[in-house]
């Protein structure tokens, strides 16, 4: 089969395009004919060795994908060949990636793909808004009635957290660029600041007086100690950007005294389980919410070291499908 791997860990130019066996099959896997991937920031820090995880040689990338039921082990209950069914948690972990042919894939970690929904805009908001769905209601814990702050409300994860955090009955204030403030507000946003204004602090604050129940940067460009200051009594502040981010200064004094909590969340570290709730909200924010992945360009498999080369120069913004026609 065709497959994009790495042989070690490095630069984009690392990837090859070339021919792999078909990976075995157990007998709780099912085996997938890969039709597209997506390609997330993530998979090139899996690439580089910026995220230290377990690769096995020659390692195929990615994490997404959506294809076609080939084969299905005996305990691999409820797929049969022919079914769609997508994926977002494959090149992790030891687990072989997703940019080839064929991909094994265990049944805990694969979903049947419904006929609603458009393969890509399936396998491009697979990893966004799992992202943003857990990262609010598995870590931010959010509540009907609460107000939450959205760096980067139109990102495709800060996106998807705005029409999540809309849908689910929260006030929702969220930074972006001028020019894409009607399309948030399109999202559900309540009100959307410009990430550019000098006063962006002071208008950070006067949006939510009592301060922000769930705090959720997307953007990578926040500060830790601004963050906290704005969070109300309670709050929650979920820190899932920045990996390649220096030490910051935490005042722990506005901390804990407002009984507020700052947690982690990388994706990569989600429970099966944590991955089927937030599989369906991925279908929800398709099926009920005006959101949909912003899909910046569509690429060959062949291109895979391109796409990675693409994402970490930040010439896109957007998702990148890789297709495998």
């Amino acid at each position: 089969m065709r497959a994009a791997y790495i042989d070690s860990v490095g630069p984009p130019d690392r990837i090859r395009h070339g021919e792999l066996p078909v990976p075995p099959t157990g007998p709780t896997d099912v085996l997938v004919r890969v039709e597209s991937v997506a390609v997330n920031p993530v998979d090139t820090f899996v690439r580089s060795g910026a995220y230290t995880t377990p690769l096995p040689f020659p390692f195929v990338v990615g994490r997404d994908l959506v294809g076609e039921v080939v084969l299905a082990g005996p305990g691999a209950a409820g797929f049969a060949p022919g079914q769609r069914v997508w994926c977002n948690s494959l090149g992790h972990e030891g687990r072989q990636g997703s940019c080839a042919q064929y991909a094994t894939v265990a049944a805990e970690r694969l979903y049947a793909a419904p006929p609603d929904i458009a393969g890509e805009d399936l396998v491009a908001a697979a990893h966004p808004a799992a992202s943003a769905h857990l990262a609010l209601f598995r870590h931010g814990r959010l509540r009907a009635g609460e107000t939450v702050y959205v760096g980067g409300g139109a990102g495709n994860v800060g996106g998807a957290a705005v029409a999540l955090a809309a849908r689910a009955g929260a006030r929702v204030v969220a930074t972006a660029r001028a020019e894409d403030a009607e399309a948030v507000l399109g999202l559900g946003a309540a009100e959307v600041l410009d990430h550019r204004s000098p006063d962006l602090g002071e208008r950070v604050r006067r949006a939510a007086p009592d301060g922000y129940d769930v705090h959720l940067d997307t953007s990578g460009r926040g500060v830790l100690g601004d963050a906290v200051d704005v969070l109300a009594r309670g709050g929650r502040l979920v820190a899932m950007v920045g990996l390649g981010q220096g030490a910051a200064t935490l005042p722990l004094g506005r901390l804990y005294t407002k009984d507020a909590a700052i947690v982690g969340f990388a994706i990569s570290n989600a429970t099966t389980a944590d991955l089927a709730d937030a599989a369906q909200g991925v279908l929800r924010l398709l099926r009920d919410t005006p959101w949909r992945p912003r899909i910046a360009g569509r690429l060959p498999l062949s291109e895979t070291a391109e796409a990675h080369r693409m994402l970490e120069a930040g010439e896109v913004r957007g998702r990148l499908v890789l297709t495998l026609s």
